[in-house]
């Protein structure tokens, strides 16, 4: 499948707390919020998806 790119700019201080949530939020979360598994794992990639963009621009948390 071929998304289209998504470009957005955060301040540091967004950046930051962004990677914080991507880091903290899991599956019983996602499962949560989603309507059923399908969209909870689509979730779950989208962020990870996320979460690597920032971890390589330096927002990695630990």
């Amino acid at each position: 499948m071929n998304a289209p790119a998504l470009q957005v700019q955060l301040s540091d201080q967004e950046a930051w707390a962004l990677a914080q949530l991507l880091k903290r939020i899991g599956w019983s979360q996602w499962r949560a919020l989603a309507v059923d598994d399908d969209e909870a794992y689509a979730m779950r990639s989208a962020c990870e998806q996320v979460s690597q963009a920032l971890a390589e621009r330096g927002y990695a948390p630990r």
